[in-house]
């Protein structure tokens, strides 16, 4: 699968899922560090990647834009090492990946995972 990492998680993160063959960038990798979540979003959705954050603004912006794509994979957890998003992405991910393909927003939590079809409404 092919993801954008939000700046808001660590590169090191990017590094873990780039292991287990993914094409995995971080927004720094494409000089979009400090720039507008639209401008993250639009990036993700021109290099047909999967948006990875932490950060919920993404969710709204992406709720009030009608699209399908790009998908949002939202991590809201208690341990934010990098190693354990890594591995709880990866454990996932099989079983998300057809909603992932076809527009969603997932959220991992510490105890669940949550999937929401896009466009949100």
């Amino acid at each position: 699968m092919r993801f954008l990492v939000d700046e808001c998680l660590s590169a090191r993160t990017v590094a873990l899922v780039a292991a287990a063959g993914h094409d995995v960038v971080h927004v720094r990798d494409r000089d979009l560090q400090g720039h507008l979540d639209e401008e993250v979003i639009a990036r993700a959705r021109a290099e047909e990647r999967i948006l990875i954050s932490a950060d919920t603004d993404f969710g709204e912006i992406l709720a009030r834009s009608g699209a399908a794509l790009p998908s949002f994979i939202l991590f809201r957890q208690g341990n934010r090492g990098a190693e354990h998003r890594a591995v709880t992405l990866l454990a996932n991910l099989e079983q998300v990946a057809e909603d992932l393909r076809l527009g969603a927003v997932v959220v991992l939590a510490d105890d669940r995972v949550r999937v929401r079809r896009r466009p949100l409404r």
